[in-house]
């Protein structure tokens, strides 16, 4: 009785962790990027809502995209379209956490989506792009532990 309830113990201890980890993509009830299609932020330079009609699963998350186009264009590439950081706040991530974004507070460098928690965050986060993707690269995956 005392090894079985020892080796429940462990089990638990150790697969505690991973019960706490985060989901590598940003999710809301409405989906990735709270239901705005990630694929419009490069064909319309703007955020677009996604319809559940044009949806797909991906990387654990639900996408959803404006057109059948722009759903078969993420298919095609995921990586190309999908905002970095899995879609959680890149300055957070720069900090060494992760925080919920606003689809409106969004930024493309060099060919990828950066979004924010909110535009005085994005504010902020402008003032040093280039260092805030370096400290979220080092940070990434990491922050979702």
């Amino acid at each position: 009785m005392i090894i079985r309830s020892l080796t429940v113990f462990l089990t638990v201890l150790l697969l505690a962790p991973l019960a706490y980890a985060k989901s590598p993509v940003f999710t809301t009830s409405n989906g990735a990027i709270r239901g705005y299609d990630p694929v419009a932020y490069f064909s319309q330079a703007k955020p677009v809502k996604g319809s559940n009609q044009y949806a797909l699963e991906w990387n654990g998350a639900s996408w959803h995209f404006a057109s059948a186009e722009n759903r078969d264009r993420f298919q095609a590439d995921p990586k190309k379209y999908a905002p970095q950081y899995g879609g959680y706040c890149s300055y957070a991530v720069a900090s060494g956490y992760t925080a919920s974004t606003d689809p409106q507070a969004w930024s493309i460098v060099n060919g990828k989506l950066y979004l924010n928690y909110s535009l005085g965050v994005r504010k902020s986060w402008r003032q040093d792009i280039p260092g805030y993707i370096s400290q979220a690269n080092n940070n990434w995956p990491g922050v979702l532990k």
